[in-house]
């Protein structure tokens, strides 16, 4: 079943993943559009399919090698097209952890992917893409993903990704 566009808000826009593959080639469509200093925050429950977009965005990025979940060790770093960096602040208890580990300087250095953005609400940058993962309906492997932009950047990639 190809991705469905199901509802557009004003400027938001939900699409439909029957499955994980499904779920990747959305995000190498995603990650074929950042470029340096984009940001992608990832909002999910466990299990939502935020580490299988991000091993998408990472094809569309011509990165190399595997992307896996950061959860242990909070950022992995891929080379490609542009550097990825990808964030997992599931473990993070205190929000002054990142304002010390200069997280936001890697998005000028690449594209930042982060997961749990919740636990860093407060100090995340106000451009960029947010993007809500959940159980779709459509199956036990379907998911929802509504693309909600933050400035004009999160407008553009939220266009580009509605026109495909």
């Amino acid at each position: 079943m190809p991705i469905l566009a199901l509802m557009a808000e004003t400027h938001d826009l939900e699409l439909a993943s029957s499955g994980e593959e499904e779920t990747r080639s959305l995000g190498e469509r995603l990650g074929m559009q950042l470029r340096k200093g984009d940001i992608v925050l990832l909002s999910g429950e466990l299990g939502a399919g935020k580490t299988c977009l991000t091993q998408g965005i990472g094809r569309g990025l011509s990165c190399d090698g595997q992307v896996n979940s950061p959860s242990f060790v909070l950022m992995n770093e891929y080379a490609g097209r542009e550097t990825l960096y990808h964030v997992d602040l599931y473990r993070i208890e205190d929000v002054e952890e990142l304002d010390e580990l200069g997280l936001w300087d890697y998005a000028e250095k690449g594209v930042l992917v982060i997961e749990w953005p919740e636990r860093g609400a407060e100090l995340l940058p106000g451009d960029g893409l947010v993007v809500e993962l959940a159980s779709g309906g459509l199956g036990p492997r379907s998911r929802r993903l509504k693309f909600i932009p933050r400035g004009p950047r999160g407008e553009e990639l939220v266009a580009s990704l509605g026109a495909a």
